[in-house]
């Protein structure tokens, strides 16, 4: 019965983890490019922290 812990939450490098970073950072990746597309202008000169 390995499998009966594994919906508990652990902290660190773990594959469930990794899977998560993975899928927000291409989320975030393809926002930036809607937001440049859509704007003309790169995310940080959107926000306007440049």
């Amino acid at each position: 019965m390995e499998n009966e812990n594994r919906n508990e939450f652990k902290f660190g490098f773990t594959p469930g983890a990794e899977n998560w970073n993975g899928r927000l950072a291409m989320i975030g990746f393809v926002a930036a490019l809607i937001i440049e597309l859509v704007s003309g202008q790169g995310v940080l000169h959107f926000w306007g922290l440049m």
